[in-house]
Formats: C-alpha cells, sequence, structure tokens
C-alpha cells in the first residue's frame, strides 16, 4: 500500500477531490494462522503480559484471538477473513516511528482486553460497548506521524490546517480508521444495521478524540463527578467511563513491570527529542519535556506518575477495587524507582 504525498505530510490517505485509498486487498491474509499456546492465551489478559516478546503476525493473531474470545466477532457477525484483513489494514497504516507505531496499538488494545477481564465489565456493559473499546484501542493512532498536536499546530501542518487546530492528529486517527473500515473487504461491521452503525461509529469517534492529553482534566473531572454514584444503567456515565478506560490504557506503559515498561520511556523521549530537534531548526517554541538538553528518564517520569497516571488511576479504583494491586500498586513502585533514580542522579551532579 504506497503514500500518498499530501504536501509535507506523507499522510496514506489524501482527502482531496481525487479519493485515492489503499489498495483493498481481496487475498486472504498471508500472515499465518498461529495456534496460541494456553500459556499465552493466560498471559494475555494480564498487564504483566510481555509485548516486547512477539513479531508483528504474532500481535495480529492475539488481537484476532481477543475479537473471538469476547464474542465480538459472534456478536457483530462479522466474517472471520474480513476481520484478519481489518486487522492487517490497521497494521500497515501505522508508520515505523520510535513510540507512536504498531507496537504501541498492540500494547493499548493488551491492556484494554486485561482491563475488560480483570474489571468483569462484560457483566456490567454491552457487547457492543467491548466492540467499541476495542476498536478504538486498535484504532487510536492510526497515521501518527511522529510530531505531536503542538508542532501541528505551529507548523501549520496540512493536518492542523485541515482540523482548524482542535485536536488535529486524533481528528485524523479518526478519519484513517473510517477509511479503512469503508473498505468492504475490511468492514468488519459490515453486517450491522445502519442504525447500530451510526452508534457504533460515533461512539469509536469520541473515544478516539478523548486521547488528546490537552482534554485530560476535562474528562478526569467530569468523571470524578460521576465516581461516587455511578450508574451503569446511565449512557452518560458509561461513555465517561469508556472515556477514562482508553485514556488508561493508552498511557498505561508505567502499568507493566519494569523491564517492559522502561524501553517505552526510551522509545518515547526518542520521537520527543526528533520533535524538539526539528522544531529548533524551523524555530518554533519547544516543549522543556521534549528538549534533549533538559530531559532525564527520570524526570520525564516522576511528573507524569504521581500527576496524571495515579490520580486517575486511582479514580478508577473507586468503581473497580480489582486493579488496586494488579494496575495502582505498580504505579507506586514506578514512582519510587525513578525517584530513586533521579536521587542518584542528582548525587553525581552534586559530585
Amino acid at each position: 500500500m504506497t503514500l500518498t504525498k499530501v504536501g509535507n505530510c506523507p499522510c496514506k490517505y489524501n482527502f482531496s477531490d481525487d479519493g485515492k485509498k489503499l489498495n483493498p486487498r481481496r487475498d486472504v491474509p498471508s500472515y499465518p494462522k498461529y495456534t496460541l499456546s494456553q500459556e499465552t492465551i493466560e498471559a494475555l489478559k494480564k498487564p504483566t503480559f510481555d509485548v516486547w516478546h512477539w513479531e508483528h503476525n504474532e500481535m495480529l493473531s492475539c488481537l484476532e484471538y481477543m475479537y473471538h474470545d469476547l464474542g465480538l466477532v459472534k456478536e457483530f457477525n462479522m466474517n472471520p477473513i474480513t476481520l484478519k484483513r481489518w486487522l492487517l489494514g490497521i497494521q500497515e497504516n501505522y508508520r515505523s516511528n520510535p513510540f507512536h507505531n504498531f507496537r504501541h496499538c498492540f500494547c493499548v488494545s493488551q491492556m484494554m482486553y486485561g482491563m475488560i477481564n480483570l474489571c468483569n465489565l462484560p457483566e456490567k456493559m454491552t457487547l457492543t460497548d467491548m466492540g467499541i473499546l476495542m476498536t478504538a484501542a486498535v484504532c487510536h493512532d492510526l497515521d501518527h506521524p511522529g510530531y505531536n498536536n503542538t508542532y501541528q499546530i505551529n507548523a501549520r501542518t496540512e493536518l492542523a490546517v485541515r482540523y482548524n487546530d482542535i485536536s488535529p492528529l486524533e481528528n485524523h486517527h479518526c478519519a484513517v480508521a473510517f477509511q479503512i473500515l469503508s473498505l468492504p473487504e475490511c468492514n468488519i461491521f459490515a453486517n450491522v444495521e445502519l442504525e447500530a452503525y451510526k452508534q457504533i461509529r460515533q461512539a469509536i469517534i469520541t473515544l478516539i478524540l478523548a486521547t488528546d492529553m490537552a482534554r485530560h482534566g476535562e474528562i478526569l473531572d467530569s468523571f470524578k463527578h460521576k465516581v461516587d454514584s455511578f450508574d451503569f444503567t446511565n449512557e452518560e456515565h458509561v461513555t465517561c467511563l469508556k472515556m477514562v478506560l482508553i485514556k488508561c490504557c493508552d498511557i498505561s506503559n508505567e502499568v507493566r513491570p519494569t523491564e517492559v515498561a522502561e524501553p517505552w520511556v526510551d522509545c518515547l523521549l526518542e520521537e520527543y527529542f526528533m520533535q524538539s530537534d526539528r522544531e529548533k531548526t524551523e524555530g518554533l517554541p519547544v516543549a522543556p519535556f521534549m528538549d534533549r538538553d533538559k530531559v532525564t528518564k527520570p524526570t520525564a517520569q516522576i511528573g507524569f506518575i504521581k500527576f496524571v497516571l495515579i490520580p486517575m488511576f486511582e479514580t478508577v479504583l473507586k468503581l473497580f477495587p480489582q486493579i488496586e494491586e494488579i494496575m495502582v500498586q505498580p504505579l507506586r513502585d514506578s514512582r519510587d524507582h525513578y525517584e530513586e533514580l533521579k536521587q542518584i542522579d542528582d548525587a553525581m551532579t552534586e559530585v
């Protein structure tokens, strides 16, 4: 599937009038059918799952398994071959960025699958909700260019102009997601009634747009107001919970064991440094947390864990006490780990 060059943004989709789309794959996807071992099946439900251990084909098989296991293939009457083709189309539309790549997509989706299981969500929400959560997770960073919204807006890129500076990346991820679903051979919702499809589409858009960290405070505050008297029969409450769940999964690396989580910090900093270097050469403002001359791994992580991750996960903990040991405690441990590293760094600087 070839890139269509649009201005200075190598988007896979050209949204201008020529209506070019990616070349459809009518053949059966070529990734081999991995039979997942019982060990892998059990591990897949837990945040301790080692996401570095797998090739793309194996991650595709794991995602396919999740859709079957949750009963989504049955619920939406999906053609299993269409599911395979859709997943392949998704994978091909993640770029090879240091951080925002297909492995990150897999991490977020695997954490969502883990939370669905750990929090017994199918007992409290509908199968349609499960399909919305999983599909939004899989699609949430499609065709991410490796430069964040601030860069897009300051550099006045094609995406920022197209979306009027309003969550340009998240709007683009959504648009690419539905471009892929508009191909008949990739449309996993082809057998869903029109009205139901409209609701599913709207809900997926809402969740992907909720991953813009510029809206973090607003979304978390809204959830905090609902959590003490949470009502699973209240549609507004459930939508707000789903927004918080995808946010948790999107930034959940530090929930994972240190040896799985820590390489992601290097990947993220590499992407940040690429952006800040470019901003310096282009004479654009540089965020201090992205500047290679100012940031270290501990300083990058401590504030984020203490003031973003822990408060959000502790709010979710009120609704789902079962996440404390498996998800919240590792965050506290990670905070302590990075604070110790910072003390060592500071001591070395004094010396």
